[in-house]
């Protein structure tokens, strides 16, 4: 079977989380072939891959949302638009449900003309008008245009480029990913599984809640606008995966048929930490561990701050912050300069590292996400006999106390960006080894039992050989 893989921000520029599962599903299945259709942001990415590729990948495809800058074209061109095309592209811009065929046929006989040429079209320009004049009249007309250009050019461009042909379309987010899936179904008529890690829609609208470079209602106009990203891939899915029920509650909010979704936690083998080195270099000390990519999803900042809480009650404490530092150089250097005006020396930027060289020294390990779906470095981490300390977003809470089994407390879950709770659960793990032992122990005892590579593995041949059986 020839599988297209479709990731957005991710694989294979990324390390851990989606990229390492993206590459343990690829390598454990020897028997299928796959082809990777990667979407970036910056096309200054290009070919910047942080893995060895198995050998069953048998092409990568590489697509930027920012290529469009390279465009150019004549503006004011007259197109002659159905009436579902238009109702198409106007429900696009105001986020009401719309037929996507309708606009992946557009695009797609359109695909001789540029995005820049269709976007500065009469046809486009008379569609934005009438949705401003009809939605939102208080608003400056010119500045509505640009908003909507920018919004949906990206999109467009994305579509344009097409889809290699495949045998199934596996869709590792919703997005511009899910859509990209959802129109080589379209096109091709292969099925398309989608699996969703974290809740796209909810973590771009967080995003844009908090950002500055969009203001006032064209806030909503891009909220609605991924949301109505995430039923395309819905809509279009033969099968739904989601990791854990909390986040089946929220697709079946956003819109997906509830028939669709399947529950498939991650999965890790826990053999492969058998022999780690458990050896520290002072037995006298309390390693805290964060397992992570420096980025401020992750928010760094509050268990550094959560950290120095416990710092000023427990004196043989370090913390090492392990992954990579790059992805994000101004946040790196912001949590470097936070912990470094907070006085503390005990705590350790690695940097990109083996985590089986540090993570059997941890004493305890920690992670302070705003926003999670089932965090592999958890389940690493438990594998490892650790107690965690987690924010309560994904399915950490699951993951500590158990859904409806009784291996008892792995860890403690505190809210998220409570540095408060974070220091108090520091000071009371690091001050209890008799604590972290048997917090280690139950969460061995879930991970070995509940969530284990083979059920993961075999759940997703399942799957494959169901929906391309029934297509």
């Amino acid at each position: 079977m020839k599988i297209c893989i479709v990731a957005e921000g991710s694989y294979p520029y990324i390390t851990g989380g989606v990229s390492s599962w993206i590459q343990t599903l690829i390598r454990l299945m020897p028997e299928h072939e796959f082809i990777i259709y990667s979407i970036g942001a910056h096309e200054e990415s290009k070919g910047k891959f942080k893995y060895k590729f198995p050998d069953n990948i048998i092409d990568i495809q590489e697509v930027f949302l920012d290529s469009y800058l390279n465009e150019t074209g004549e503006p004011r061109k007259r197109y002659t638009l159905k009436p579902s095309e238009k109702a198409a592209i106007k429900g696009l811009i105001t986020g009401e449900y719309f037929d996507w065929q309708d606009l992946f046929r557009f695009i797609d006989e359109n695909r001789d003309t540029t995005v820049s040429e269709l976007l500065m079209s009469k046809d486009f320009f008379d569609i934005i008008r009438e949705v401003c004049e009809e939605y939102f009249p208080y608003v400056v007309f010119n500045d509505f245009f640009w908003t909507i250009r920018s919004m949906v050019l990206a999109l467009f461009e994305v579509i344009k480029k097409g889809i290699p042909k495949a045998d199934l379309y596996h869709s590792v987010s919703t997005g511009y990913a899910g859509v990209m899936a959802a129109f080589g179904k379209y096109k091709y008529g292969a099925p398309l599984v989608l699996t969703e890690h974290g809740i796209y829609t909810r973590e771009r609208e967080e995003e844009l809640i908090k950002a500055d470079w969009v203001k006032g209602h064209f806030k909503d106009i891009w909220i609605k606008y991924f949301y109505n990203l995430s039923r395309c891939a819905y809509s279009f899915s033969d099968s739904v995966i989601t990791l854990f029920d909390r986040n089946k509650k929220v697709q079946i909010e956003i819109g997906c048929a509830e028939d669709k979704i399947s529950v498939v936690p991650n999965g890790i083998n826990c053999r492969d930490y058998i022999d780690i080195n458990v050896i520290k270099e002072d037995e006298n000390i309390i390693n805290i561990g964060a397992i992570l990519r420096v980025v401020p999803i992750k928010d760094i900042k509050t268990i550094i701050q959560g950290f120095e809480i416990a710092s000023e009650k427990i004196k043989n404490i370090q913390l090492f912050i392990m992954g990579p530092v790059d992805e994000d150089l101004i946040y790196t250097e912001e949590c470097k300069s936070f912990t470094k005006s907070l006085g503390l020396k005990n705590v350790i930027f690695t940097g990109q590292v083996n985590v089986r060289d540090y993570i059997g020294k941890m004493d305890v390990l920690v992670l302070g996400s705003i926003s999670e779906g089932q965090p592999l470095a958890v389940l690493e981490g438990m594998a490892t006999k650790k107690p965690h300390i987690l924010t309560d977003v994904g399915s950490c809470r699951e993951l500590m106390y158990g859904a409806d089994d009784d291996f008892g407390d792995a860890g403690i879950v505190v809210p998220v960006m409570d540095y408060e709770a974070f220091g108090a659960a520091i000071i009371r793990l690091s001050q209890d080894k008799k604590l972290r032992e048997d917090m280690g122990k139950s969460a061995y005892n879930r991970v070995s039992k509940l969530y284990t590579i083979d059920n993961f593995i075999n759940s997703y041949r399942k799957i494959y050989d169901e929906v391309v059986g029934e297509g």
